[in-house]
């Protein structure tokens, strides 16, 4: 599966003035909800991850697939769905990721983070700080989509199906903005300006 011709296909890639969920400014958005949309699909980018993670798999046993929502929720399904583990999510409660709905972790219950895109880790930084927090040992982070081209740090391996170089900047440093191109956030956060 070509990953970019899907997503245009599936009108989940964005061209225009967007405010992503780091804060940051972008010409260009991945809208995956739309790409995951059709449960055959998701599954094929969950089969995907993996592969790309079997070797990491292989040495470090996992026993809990987790995400952060909203944007990780369906890859993270289907990829704890493709290798029979449970899975459980991060939420943010009053602006602080934190583990919530009952869930509960063992202590060092060796934990796979799964994410849709990453464009500064922060997401999955928060979700790993309060996985660990709540006992368990985040062994590896994967998403379908890395922004940052590969630079993004999150504190343990990770992997990605496609790295691209997609332009974001700091909203004082927008070229967009000093064009006076309204930015939108199309994401699952209320905008920030």
């Amino acid at each position: 599966m070509d990953i970019i011709e899907h997503f245009k296909d599936t009108g989940a890639l964005l061209d225009g003035h967007f405010v992503l969920s780091s804060g940051l400014h972008s010409p260009r958005y991945l809208q995956c909800a739309l790409a995951l949309r059709v449960p055959e699909h998701a599954e094929r980018f969950a089969a995907m991850l993996v592969e790309k993670l079997s070797p990491l798999l292989e040495s470090e046993k996992v026993g809990t697939v987790a995400a952060p929502a909203i944007g990780g929720l369906v890859i993270g399904f289907a990829t704890a769905q493709i290798l029979d583990l449970p899975f459980i999510w991060t939420e943010r409660q009053s602006g602080i990721m934190t583990v919530r709905r009952g869930f509960s972790l063992t202590p060092g219950e060796r934990v796979l983070v799964v994410e849709d895109v990453i464009t500064t880790g922060g997401s999955t930084r928060e979700c790993i700080a309060a996985l660990e927090e709540n006992g368990a040992k985040v062994v590896a982070a994967a998403s379908i989509i890395d922004r940052s081209n590969g630079i993004a740090d999150v504190g343990v391996p990770r992997v990605s199906l496609l790295e691209m170089d997609a332009k974001s900047y700091p909203p004082h440093e927008c070229p967009l903005c000093a064009e006076g191109i309204e930015a939108i956030k199309p994401g699952s956060r209320a905008i920030q300006r």
